[in-house]
């Protein structure tokens, strides 16, 4: 079997449409009817994408004399990979994914991304310039893990970062790294804002830094002016003084 039936074969078994195996590799529709019609070969990261979905060797994909993903395989082996197949497709059933057709800069204006999938990968990650997923990467993105621009997720990283666990030039979270960080626990190299706070600028209840305010007995207007004697950004020192108003 050469490559373009093989790839047939395992997408109709499946139940996938072009569209859908499209999807969950991010290419177009038009690029997998190429490759079942035997007009375009895969690049290497798609061909280890399909790897990894199907959960057959890219020797498999690549060698036309191989008729069979385990070609020494008992029958009991045999059956324990269709066991694993079945499983690994009704996991690919089960994603919900939504790609735009609209594109901006090369990504798709809009792409959403569920799955079952423990750890992020290009076949579970939504990618766009709005990304939400349980992993999402984008300008703006919403995840359980996330990474943009803006960044909102459990685990966050981006230039504004908001999240339980958040890393970026302005983080805020239940811990926060950045340049200006705000949180429970706060770590910042500009300025650090929060119950326990670290940087060369801290405020906190417990503060570390070349500059320290203890928010003890401290009202928000103090606060206010201690900032802006350490020349902290206006809009960062009115994020912060607003935030500082929590704690009275």
């Amino acid at each position: 079997m050469t490559f373009s039936e093989k790839l047939q074969l395992l997408r109709r078994q499946g139940g996938l449409s072009q569209e859908q195996l499209a999807d969950r590799l991010g290419v177009t529709r038009q690029s997998v009817s190429k490759w079942e019609s035997n007009a375009a070969m895969p690049e290497i990261s798609k061909l280890v994408a399909l790897s990894e979905l199907f959960r057959v060797p890219v020797d498999y994909l690549l060698k036309d004399y191989l008729d069979a993903p385990e070609a020494a395989s008992t029958a009991q082996d045999a059956q324990g990979d269709a066991e694993r197949f079945r499983r690994t497709l009704s996991d690919a059933l089960s994603v919900y994914s939504y790609t735009s057709r609209c594109r901006l800069l090369g990504l798709p204006l809009v792409s959403i991304r569920f799955s079952h999938a423990r750890w992020p990968c290009r076949s579970s990650a939504a990618v766009g310039i709005v990304a939400i997923g349980n992993f999402a990467v984008g300008v703006v993105s919403v995840g359980l893990m996330s990474a943009g621009v803006v960044s909102l997720g459990m685990i966050s990283l981006g230039l504004l970062a908001l999240g339980a666990v958040s890393l970026g030039g302005l983080a805020l979270g239940a811990t926060a790294v950045g340049i200006f960080a705000f949180g429970a626990s706060a770590v910042g190299w500009k300025l650090a804002v929060g119950a326990a706070a670290a940087g060369q600028v801290a405020v906190g209840l417990d503060a570390a830094g070349a500059h320290t305010l203890l928010l003890s007995g401290t009202t928000p207007a103090v606060a206010a002016e201690f900032l802006a004697r350490q020349g902290v950004w206006r809009p960062v020192r009115a994020l912060a003084a607003a935030l500082l108003r929590l704690f009275h």
